[in-house]
Formats: structure tokens, C-alpha cells, sequence
């Protein structure tokens, strides 16, 4: 048996990227969850993380940081349908915070690689998963859902937005990957049009949601502070961290498949439920926590029937070079220019 050789840049670029990726993640869940405790205006806090993230690019571009693709409206109309589903998973992201905890949020973010699964092998003729990898993607269902069954702070309130949310994230998760497969744009430029374009959908949703009357009911009241310390830093580190997973997300979606980008979001919660245990009251029991351990096994289970016995780019799921070369020739992520992108980053 040959064996077939491994680009060691490659490798530790994408794992780069990943782990980035779930940091950012991670942490976002429970950043959001405390930026709209201290800010109860989930419209206007996800409209200054996309003005964040598109000034960020652009700031950062002047000054030669970084390189994006310039913003014309013949790309933006390609770009807007993928703008709109991301801004609507965003958007059901956001108010599913607000009306449920965190637990929530997990065991509905855990369904989606099942369904991303379905719709690759329908809608993008990938190849069906194997038996090994439904098996470990039922596993986490099955552990995300003991897990928050112990939990009884459910509304139909909430449950209305999670499947709202479990819906557009799905949609999102697939159609985000067609479009950075297929319509030419740097990681950057997508960041950049990804963010503006959602920045100019958010008045709308606004005055639909009525969000206006309580900002400026809030604005003329005298008890009611935009600036306190506590509301101005939760609402400053959710901006940060969304610029930084604007960056590793759309990244990580051009390293591996729209299932195993899934499936890393999902095993990253590990992290945000450890934090969630530690800063709120209300959260699973040591059952749940148990169902918890079943999700990340059925993670770790999953990487492994779909890249062999190490996480390695070998494989076809996670090779880079598989799509950027075949997909996206010119597309501008190359190692040379993917470092550029990451040490830009760094600096801010």
C-alpha cells in the first residue's frame, strides 16, 4: 500500500484554523449570552458586530494588513442570497439566547451536522456517509438531547426560535459552503461582504420586529445607560470575537467539509457548557453532564470514521488543497497568503 504523503504546512494550517475556529466559538456563545443579559437588544448587538467585522476588514486593508477583494455590486448580487440566510441564522441565533439558555442552544446546534449530512448527499452529490458516521452523528443527537432534558426552562417562546434557528443554521452550513467553493472571493473579501451586506439588512428587521420603539424608548429614558461599564464591555468583547470568527469561520469552512465544520462547532460547546456551569445558575445535572461526555465521544467518534485514526488531511474530507486548487482556482488562500490572512489578524 502506497502511502500518500502529508504536507506538514497543510496540515498544521488547517488545524490552525480549526482550533481558532472552536476557541472563537466557543467562548462567542457565552459572550453573546452576556453582551444581550447587560444589552436586551439582540438586533442592534449583532448589527455592531457586523459593522465591527466590515469596518475591521476595511480599516485594516488601508493600512495594508491584510488584502480583501474590493466591494462591487455585480459580486454583492451573487453574494446577497448567502448574506440573507447568514444574517437570518444570525438573527434566530441571537433571540434564542435571549428567550433560552445556553443548554438550548446546544442541543439544537448538536441536530444540525445530521441534517448538513442529508443535505450534502442531496443537494451537493457528495458521497453518502458511512454507517460508522451516522452512528456517531446519532450519538451526539442522542447525548445533546439527554443533556438538556434535564433541564426544565423550556418555553414555546423559546422552542419557536430554536427551530427557527435549527432550520436557517442548517441552510446556512450548506449553501455558505457552495458559495465559498464556487464564487472566487478570498477569505477576507467574503468577511467583507458577508458583514456589509448584513449590516444593510438590519434596519429592516428592526422596524419588523418593532426593536426600534424599545431602543429609542430606552434612548429617551433617563434610567436606561448605553454606555455603562458592564453593557459597553460585553458589547465590545461580542464585537471582537465576531471580527475574529468572521475570519476562522469562513476559513474553516474552505478546510474541510460543511459536515465536519458542523461537527466541530458542535464539539466545541464542551467548552461553552464548562463556562455555562460556572457563571450561570441554571443548568443540567451530573445526568446531563454524563449526556454531555456522549456528544464530544460522538464527535471525536465522527473525525475519526471520516479522516482514519488521526485527524489528518489525508483523507479527502479535510484536504485543503482538494478544494482550494480544484474549486477555487485563484481564490487567493494559498499558505503563502492564508498566513498573510491569519497574521493580519493577530494584530488586532
Amino acid at each position: 500500500m502506497s502511502a500518500i504523503r502529508v504536507d506538514p504546512k497543510q496540515y498544521y494550517a488547517t488545524s490552525s484554523l480549526l482550533i481558532g475556529y472552536a476557541l472563537c466559538s466557543s467562548l462567542l456563545a457565552v459572550i453573546n449570552k452576556f453582551a444581550i443579559t447587560k444589552f436586551n437588544y439582540p438586533g442592534l448587538l449583532t448589527a455592531l458586530q457586523y459593522l465591527t467585522s466590515a469596518l475591521g476588514v476595511w480599516v485594516l486593508g488601508k493600512l495594508g494588513f491584510l488584502h480583501h477583494d474590493a466591494f462591487t455590486w455585480e459580486t454583492a448580487k451573487k453574494f446577497l442570497p448567502a448574506a440573507v440566510v447568514f444574517y437570518l441564522a444570525i438573527f434566530t441565533n441571537t433571540n434564542l439566547l435571549r428567550h433560552a439558555n445556553v443548554d438550548t442552544f446546544i442541543v439544537f446546534r448538536s441536530c444540525t451536522p445530521i441534517l448538513v449530512a442529508l443535505a450534502d448527499t442531496v443537494f451537493r452529490n457528495q458521497k453518502c456517509p458511512s454507517k460508522l458516521t451516522f452512528l456517531s452523528l446519532l450519538v451526539i443527537l442522542g447525548g445533546a438531547v439527554g443533556y438538556v432534558a434535564t433541564d426544565n426552562g423550556f418555553t414555546l417562546t423559546a422552542y419557536s426560535w430554536a427551530f427557527a434557528y435549527l432550520v436557517t443554521i442548517t441552510t446556512e452550513m450548506v449553501y455558505i459552503k457552495h458559495m465559498v467553493t464556487n464564487l472566487g472571493l478570498n477569505t477576507w473579501g467574503f468577511v467583507l461582504y458577508n458583514n456589509l451586506l448584513s449590516l444593510m439588512m438590519a434596519p429592516p428587521f428592526w422596524i419588523i420586529t418593532g426593536e426600534y420603539v424599545e431602543v429609542f424608548a430606552a434612548l429617551g429614558s433617563k434610567t436606561e445607560n448605553f454606555f455603562a461599564p458592564g453593557a459597553f464591555f460585553a458589547v465590545s468583547l461580542s464585537c471582537v470575537f465576531g471580527l475574529l470568527i468572521s475570519f476562522f469561520g469562513f476559513a474553516a469552512r474552505k478546510a474541510v467539509s460543511a459536515t465536519a465544520f458542523t461537527v466541530t462547532g458542535v464539539v466545541n460547546k464542551f467548552l461553552t457548557v464548562a463556562i455555562n456551569v460556572m457563571i450561570w445558575d441554571k443548568h443540567a445535572s451530573p445526568f446531563g453532564l454524563v449526556c454531555l461526555l456522549m456528544t464530544i465521544v460522538g464527535g471525536v467518534f465522527y473525525q475519526q470514521s471520516v479522516t482514519g485514526p488521526s485527524i489528518s488531511p489525508s483523507k479527502g474530507e479535510s484536504v485543503v488543497p482538494k478544494e482550494t486548487h480544484s474549486e477555487n482556482d485563484g481564490d487567493d488562500f494559498d499558505d503563502e497568503n492564508q498566513g498573510k490572512a491569519v497574521s493580519g489578524k493577530l494584530v488586532v
